[in-house]
């Protein structure tokens, strides 16, 4: 008997599903429904879009799917799951579409966390001039607009709020970034090390730290934003468009109709299999939260490599393969704002219980050799020696990270890891790799502790 696999939502996760699901049982039946116009694209991509470094951020186009056997439903919601016949009951353009399943896939995303800002809305939709970044439309829509301004606001100083930044940036916008917590990045990195970016990159932007924004002011659309500071006092600040950067909520809905457990970050809970808590019933990606492996606490999935790595278990699995997730996940991250690279891995320092830390910074070739540059290394450990997350600043850290990602998943000592040995070559690399050096000031402060 033919088996039905129904995946909703066809982002990057609920595609890899489907795609994973064909890998693995050729004769599958797959259906995917997404609610956007197009297939499966980058989200990621969506600042080099507004900026004009890529032009096209579709990754998998219609014809792809059609030639490997995956019904791709565009335009096309989810209205209702009915668990006893196993029946997803979905409309399009008016039109309803029912399509029975053996097993289901829910890859429903997430949506931009509004907060509660005076005029933010007008009426039930977002005032003209102010933006979310969240669709390929959102990306077109800010792009377009950006063309009739000069001054935009941004809320948030994280990562989408910094990308976008410089996206704008570079079409030659003044840029106000607000961030009402002392440090920018504050999910990606730590206070220290934020300071360091920062000052790279305030000859290019005006970051307001420790601020709030009030209102947003104008009649036919964004004129004006008041913003408040700890000390209460308000500034108005003139700008013509709001960019909103402040996190995403999973959306939840239909999983929480079917009876779905939600965890304590509001998303689906997974086990290995990316199964929920309803047997033949799996869920991925931005809906989803996991196990931090470090911590051992839930947080909500937001990575576009976790949501894909999810998409493949689910795939399989649903299919009738067997794979499964790590025990937990390293939220291993990486990015470029402004020309300076920043890359993570692990929790911040005060998500660490008696977190022991070494601090370098070096070169990335031997001090003699022409063309080095500067990198800043920071490695985290816990009071019984292992590594537990990593920092740093500069060209190459994200292939470092990587390396500390691999000894976190092996549970690796700081001694052990202070051993390896790593590759020289005057025009290549140091002697000692920075991350090397970083990580021997970690064990010689643990030692001492000892």
């Amino acid at each position: 008997m033919t088996r039905r696999i129904v995946v909703i939502g066809g982002g990057a996760s609920g595609s890899t599903s489907a795609q994973f699901a064909r890998k693995t049982d050729r004769s599958a039946e797959v259906t995917i429904f997404e609610r956007e116009k197009y297939p499966q694209y980058s989200r990621c991509a969506l600042p080099y879009l507004i900026s004009g470094k890529v032009k096209d951020v579709i990754e998998f186009s219609e014809e792809w799917f059609r030639r490997n056997g995956i019904d791709l439903y565009l335009e096309t919601e989810v209205k209702d799951i009915d668990m006893q016949k196993k029946v997803v009951v979905a409309e399009r353009k008016g039109e309803s579409i029912e399509k029975r399943f053996d097993t289901l896939v829910m890859a429903t995303g997430a949506r931009p966390g509004i907060p509660p800002i005076d005029g933010v809305y007008d009426g039930e939709r977002l005032k003209r001039g102010v933006f979310t970044l969240r669709t390929l439309d959102d990306a077109i829509a800010i792009k377009n607009y950006s063309k009739s301004i000069d001054r935009v606001l941004v809320v948030g100083a994280g990562l989408i709020g910094l990308e976008v930044s410089e996206a704008l940036y570079e079409l030659g916008k003044e840029i106000v970034v607000v961030e009402i917590l002392p440090s920018i990045l504050p999910g990606m990195i730590d206070q220290d090390m934020a300071e360091i970016v920062h000052r790279m990159i305030k000859e290019k932007i005006d970051v307001m730290l420790r601020h709030k924004v009030k209102r947003i002011e104008g009649r036919d659309g964004v004129e004006k934003v008041i913003v408040e500071g700890e000390d209460g006092k308000e500034k108005e600040i003139d700008v013509q468009m709001v960019i909103l950067a402040t996190g995403i909520k999973a959306n939840v809905d239909l999983a929480r109709r079917i009876g779905c457990k939600l965890g304590d970050t509001g998303a689906i809970v997974v086990d290995r299999r990316c199964m929920t808590s309803i047997k033949d019933v799996y869920a991925v990606g931005d809906c989803t939260e996991y196990r931090d492996l470090v911590t051992g606490k839930p947080f909500p999935v937001g990575l576009g490599s976790i949501g894909v790595r999810q998409g493949m278990v689910a795939g399989i699995n649903s299919a009738g393969g067997s794979m499964e997730l790590p025990e937990g996940l390293l939220q291993t991250r990486t990015t470029r704002i402004f020309g300076v690279e920043i890359s993570a891995v692990g929790p911040l320092s005060k998500e660490i219980d008696g977190a022991i830390q070494g601090k370098y910074r070096g070169r990335t070739l031997p001090h003699y050799f022409p063309g080095g540059e500067e990198i800043i290394v920071k490695t985290i450990i816990k009071s019984s020696g292992e590594i537990a997350s990593a920092q740093i600043i500069g060209n190459g850290g994200a292939l470092r990270i990587n390396t500390f990602a691999c000894a976190i998943y092996k549970r690796m000592k700081i001694d052990e890891f202070s051993k390896l040995e790593t590759s020289y070559a005057p025009p290549v690399a140091p002697v000692l790799d920075p991350m090397i050096i970083s990580a021997d000031m970690a064990r010689y402060r643990y030692e001492r502790g000892r």
